[in-house]
């Protein structure tokens, strides 16, 4: 017989911690799992921008969806030079070209960028450019991405400068991984 002392056993304190911490990680992952994104009013572009606003579908993690500038649009890969990448969450840049991260500044009234400083692609089992790898916020609460609404400078391999922000990373049609981006061309200065 277990002698009881005190009237009945107690749980150590470290238990009633872990549980709690245990109750609050489930409440969040389920809180996550029935939160829905709102979708912006973006549709897939079908052609290429007028605007300096486009929106594309990088919702394959096998595929990388390539962007030119000059284009305005989406192109193929091996037909035509590209300047950025978007896979799921990554962005990159082209080989050769860079980015810069400028901060939370407004892509209306930036009309220059730095001439050095640009951040280039590392391309190996888990492709990254540092400068824009973590363009968007992550809500541990409803498990979603919210661009942190920077502006990025461009160095495109041609030497040509662009500022681009993301506005969006949800769309109707495609859910997760439908970025609309925002650029226009820039001066260097410096």
């Amino acid at each position: 017989m277990v002698p009881v002392h005190g009237g009945g056993l107690r749980a150590p304190i470290l238990v009633w911690v872990l549980a709690a911490a245990f109750l609050l990680l489930v409440a969040s992952l389920l809180i996550g799992a029935f939160t829905r994104p709102e979708f912006p009013p973006y549709q897939l572009s079908t052609r290429p921008a007028t605007t300096g606003i486009y929106t594309l579908d990088a919702s394959r993690g096998d595929r990388w969806q390539l962007f030119r500038f000059t284009q305005n649009s989406v192109v193929e890969s091996g037909v035509a030079p590209w300047d950025l990448a978007f896979r799921r969450n990554h962005v990159i840049t082209a080989p050769g070209a860079g980015a810069l991260d400028l901060g939370a500044v407004s892509l209306d009234s930036l009309t220059t960028v730095p001439l050095e400083g640009y951040t280039t692609t590392t391309f190996a089992a888990d492709t990254v450019n540092a400068a824009i790898g973590k363009w968007y916020a992550y809500s541990m609460l409803s498990h979603l991405l919210t661009s942190k609404r920077h502006v990025y400078a461009v160095r495109t391999a041609e030497g040509n400068f662009v500022a681009f922000e993301v506005l969006a990373y949800y769309c109707r049609e495609v859910g997760a991984a439908c970025y609309t981006v925002r650029y226009k061309t820039a001066r260097p200065r410096g």
